[in-house]
């Protein structure tokens, strides 16, 4: 991507161009099999598997995975903590190549039920082909937004997702959606982009600072107040680690290059966007 996109300006009011942004570029993670920048993982990132594992996943986890099911994107690792039961439905928002609920299908196993909810459909169709390879008959994936789940009311045990909520405009709509579709008693563990400070507007207004995680991203006590008022409580936090950081340490950082390119000093945002994992019940 040219400097002159990188540093492209964007209206954050203006929500279906976000999403459309947003689409656009995990369509094209989902066709160069890799969220890296290059044609091959080496060329500017880590692998994919040390990505993953940067963040959390388990070798075996990964191991067990088709190749492809992999991308190497996210900002933690939630299903570790959502202690999955057999034959529980859970659901995976952002599902992306499949790989949470390709692991969360070994968890229920073949009397549960996994649905992955993506709005992209090149991420789609990664999915359901290595849902096909891996030969898991109790995994489907379904076109949609996450202010819009195309679930029903009060069917399912668990919700999980792994930095997708924070690149959607209406955050509280999607927490409601989530409140919905959750059993009394059913429970989310996510793992997502917060602030503890504002981002410097040039950073705030960036096409790719949004698409990656970082530009969407709401103030701590605004992202959870939401998830509160949409009926989700007993919240704890799991981890809590500075994005920036992990970004350094796992892939060529690209905010990195887009600070750069802003003229914004890397202490002016060190410490404000973290990834944090937290899980919360339905009351």
């Amino acid at each position: 991507m040219s400097q002159t996109d990188t540093t492209k300006k964007i209206n954050p009011t203006d929500a279906e161009s976000v999403v459309e942004k947003v689409r656009e570029r995990y369509a094209a993670f989902a066709v160069a099999g890799t969220s890296c920048c290059g044609p091959a993982p080496s060329s500017c990132c880590g692998s994919s598997q040390t990505v993953a594992q940067s963040l959390g996943y388990t070798a075996i986890d990964l191991e067990l995975l088709p190749e492809g099911a992999n991308l190497g994107l996210g900002c933690g690792a939630p299903l570790q903590h959502l202690e999955l039961a057999a034959g529980e439905t859970v659901v995976d928002l952002g599902s992306g190549a499949g790989i949470d609920a390709l692991i969360a299908a070994r968890a229920v196993g073949p009397k549960g039920r996994v649905i992955g909810i993506d709005m992209t459909p090149e991420m789609l169709e990664a999915a359901r082909a290595n849902a096909a390879r891996a030969g898991v008959e109790h995994v489907e994936f379904r076109e949609g937004r996450l202010e819009h789940l195309p679930v029903d009311d009060a069917t399912v045990d668990a919700v999980t997702s792994n930095c997708v909520i924070n690149l959607v405009p209406d955050k509280a709509a999607v927490f409601a959606e989530i409140a919905r579709v959750l059993r009394p008693g059913g429970r989310l563990v996510v793992s997502d982009i917060v602030l503890d400070d504002e981002l410097p507007a040039v950073v705030r207004d960036n096409v790719i600072a949004y698409v990656g995680c970082v530009a969407g991203a709401e103030l701590r006590q605004d992202y959870f107040e939401m998830l509160a008022d949409a009926g989700l409580a007993d919240v704890t936090i799991l981890k809590d680690l500075d994005f920036l950081e992990m970004t350094e340490k796992a892939s060529p950082a690209e905010i990195i290059s887009l600070l750069e390119a802003s003229g914004i000093e890397r202490s002016e945002v060190a410490g404000i966007v973290r990834s944090v994992t937290y899980r919360a019940t339905k009351r």
